[in-house]
């Protein structure tokens, strides 16, 4: 049963993912039918991600209530719903609502699936998480070949209508994985939500690494095709490819990642993980031609997803058994409250004048004093976790 429930969580992931990435690829589609700005358009992309932090903190609270295994269930619902709306939208203010709906649906799904994902595998959690992360990065992959097909043979809304039809299956064939969840965790666990505050230094910290290099990342995945097309005088299919190769690096990150945050100690792990991104956003800012662009994406790609499962496998295996859902949820959703705000800044910044590679220069400089601080407190030992038991944090 906790093979079937894992492998049909992946298969949801999956989908959610795809819902979340799959308006990226579809900006200059966006721009073109509509009529619109890239301020405008940026904001479709923020309102998915506004919609992932919103509601992770609510979230957290009705898990004190609720078993995790149903309110996925429930976000399973609201991903079909909201991905028949934005098919059916409009105008961009319609697609704006889908995109926000959809956010909504993968940041409680997310709450609600990576503790439970860590509870069926209690002593394997990074590989575990590293696994559930990576069917997560392949739809990542896919979105952007899938949609730039739909929108050739037929119409960008074939692919929220095809979202809508998979996860409703998939929704249901969860429900009856589920059931029986309780004979192999505790469903009655994570009760204490107001006790999961007293971890605030632990959830600041982890704030810290995640919610700057979150911020960056969506200012420039969101744009990554109009930012080769503009600064870099890719063709179309050069920029598609390129975007194609960012996520497709996180495949292996995740895989990876995961099962090395195992077996290394965390922080360090993950504040050299920090550096290789930031070293890479440098990089991309000065080079220019097609394979030189391709091999630093990848670098990027890699060091940003290796991020993630790292930083989740030390925040859940840090924090205690009673209070880890809604310690999650609350440092993951103040977390994409900031991160969410990229592509808003990136777009109002290029409409202004702003050419792209200043702006990503300048996100990289404060990027890397952010790293700098974590160092410090790190050889300070005023991270938690890392100089006493981790059951003690």
């Amino acid at each position: 049963m906790t093979r079937r429930l894992f492998g049909t969580l992946c298969g949801l992931v999956f989908l959610v993912n795809l819902g979340r990435t799959a308006f990226a690829p579809l900006v200059e589609t966006f721009q073109t039918q509509f009529g619109v700005g890239p301020a405008t358009v940026g904001l479709v992309t923020t309102l998915v991600w506004m919609g992932t932090a919103l509601p992770r903190i609510p979230v957290g609270y009705l898990l004190t209530r609720v078993p995790r295994h149903r309110v996925v269930l429930g976000t399973g619902a609201l991903l079909a719903a909201a991905a028949a709306f934005t098919a059916t939208a409009p105008s961009i203010r319609a697609v704006q609502v889908g995109a926000f709906g959809i956010g909504l649906a993968s940041g409680a799904y997310f709450v609600a699936a990576v503790p439970l994902v860590g509870e069926l595998y209690p002593d394997a959690v990074g590989r575990a998480i590293g696994i559930h992360g990576t069917a997560a990065q392949l739809a990542a992959v896919v979105a952007a070949p899938v949609v730039v097909a739909f929108v050739a043979v037929a119409d960008w809304r074939a692919t929220f209508w095809l979202l809508a039809a998979l996860t409703a299956v998939v929704t249901v064939v969860l429900a009856y994985t589920a059931r029986g969840v309780g004979a192999v965790v505790d469903t009655d666990a994570d009760r204490d939500f107001l006790g999961a505050l007293r971890h605030w230094r632990l959830i600041l910290v982890g704030m810290l690494m995640v919610a700057t290099a979150g911020f960056v990342w969506q200012g420039l995945f969101n744009f990554y095709v109009t930012y080769l097309l503009n600064a870099k005088a890719f063709t179309t299919t050069q920029a598609s490819t390129a975007l194609t190769v960012v996520f497709a690096a996180g495949v292996p990150a995740f895989w990876l990642s995961g099962r090395l945050a195992d077996r290394f100690p965390t922080v360090p792990y993950i504040l050299a993980i920090l550096t290789v991104y930031v070293a890479s956003l440098f990089a991309l800012t000065e080079v220019s031609a097609f394979l030189p662009v391709l091999a630093v994406t990848a670098v990027v790609g890699y060091a940003i997803h290796s991020l993630f499962p790292a930083l989740d496998a030390w925040l859940l295996g840090t924090l205690p058994a009673p209070v880890r859902s809604s310690a999650y949820a609350v440092f993951s959703g103040a977390s994409l409250l900031l991160e969410a705000n990229g592509s808003g800044a990136v777009g109002l910044l290029t409409e202004a004048g702003y050419g792209f590679d200043a702006v990503f220069r300048a996100f990289a400089f404060g990027l890397a004093g952010v790293v700098v601080l974590l160092v410090v407190l790190y050889l300070a030992g005023q991270i938690p976790g890392t100089a006493r038991r981790a059951s003690d944090a």
